[in-house]
């Protein structure tokens, strides 16, 4: 019953006993299920349970407004309040630790950003191997196209005045310094400049990006001409393949990456250019921050090679078995449901 104060109607008179004897079963299990989210995941919990969650939560919500409201004892109110804050931050986006985060871009976001970007990855690959095939014939067909295609700096007598015994030096060298190692570490900066910029311009229609990518084939196309027509094509091939089966796939895509924007940018739909680029950029950005991460191994794998492995046999099963670790981290099947979390 309710009483009359001052002509209102006083809120109704609840017996605490009671309520918490008809309620707390209800707010135990809240109590429960918000625990076992806390110290694991979601995941942790049945289909329903999670179906029940949401329920559990608006009741507990109910019992704080009615035990606000007729002043019941206030360590009922206190222990509804923190229980209601903690199954509302579970809820609705409970900032995970560093370490859960960390967890799950390797996990999930990483694997399954590249995975939505198999479109682009098969096209900036074509583009690539297309330039590959035209510097290669180029420098067949005319050897003077080479200092055109080289840089003076990437070239460093690396060209087809060069006797074979001297291009063997660049792969076979001394290791303590001296031109190999200028050559390596020159060959990985360049690289690492073609991913960020084949990345960071996309957003112009992609134009960038592709001349970026068909210019990185025309170099190693050039390249790989020049060693194999003096028989040393295969030996140059493993030397590059220990580190740069995973630099140039860290760049393919990086290329897809900003490929993604630049497309979503020139073809926006429904969506206006600016949405359309800040959608398609959320895995396209995680893509990138593990392609640095991949550049990151290839400058090791490159200091590893240089330093101790002179074996081309050796060169090509290192090479190799980077590429198929990496192939087979980005495309091994996935759950549904971190696909459709990575979509969210």
């Amino acid at each position: 019953m309710s009483a009359l104060v001052d002509g209102r109607a006083a809120a109704p008179l609840v017996n605490a006993s009671r309520f918490r004897a008809a309620h707390e079963g209800e707010w135990d299990r809240l109590d429960q299920l918000v625990t076992r989210m806390e110290k694991r995941s979601v995941r942790a919990l049945s289909e329903d349970d999670i179906l029940a969650l949401p329920l559990l939560y608006r009741s507990a919500l109910s019992s704080l407004s009615v035990a606000r409201e007729t002043s019941l004892d206030r360590a009922l109110v206190t222990y509804l309040e923190q229980l209601c804050t903690r199954a509302y931050f579970q809820l609705y986006g409970v900032p995970d630790t560093a370490t859960r985060q960390l967890g799950r871009f390797f996990a999930r976001d990483w694997p399954l950003s590249v995975q939505a970007l198999w479109r682009e990855t098969l096209i900036c690959l074509v583009l690539t191997v297309a330039g590959v095939i035209a510097g290669w014939w180029l420098v067949a067909t005319d050897p003077s196209w080479y200092y055109s295609i080289i840089p003076d700096a990437m070239s460093g007598g690396r060209d087809p005045s060069a006797s074979a015994e001297t291009l063997s030096a660049t792969i076979y060298g001394p290791q303590e310094g001296g031109g190999l190692a200028t050559f390596a570490a020159y060959l990985f900066t360049h690289n690492s400049q073609v991913a960020i910029f084949a990345f960071a311009l996309g957003f112009a229609f992609t134009v960038p990006t592709v001349l970026l990518l068909v210019y990185n084939g025309l170099t190693l196309g050039a390249m790989l001409c020049l060693f194999a027509s003096k028989g040393l094509g295969l030996n140059f091939l493993g030397w590059l393949t220990i580190h740069g089966s995973t630099e140039m796939f860290a760049i393919i895509l990086a290329g897809a990456a900003g490929m993604k924007i630049g497309t979503a940018v020139a073809f926006p739909g429904r969506e206006a250019r600016t949405e359309a680029a800040v959608i398609a950029g959320r895995s396209a950005a995680i893509a990138m921050a593990g392609v640095v991460l991949m550049l990151l191994v290839a400058g090791l794998l490159e200091g590893i090679g240089r330093q101790t492995v002179q074996s081309d046999a050796m060169r090509y099963g290192i090479g190799l078995s980077a590429l198929a670790g990496w192939l087979t981290y980005y495309y091994l099947p996935r759950r549904q449901e971190d696909q459709d979390a990575l979509a969210a």
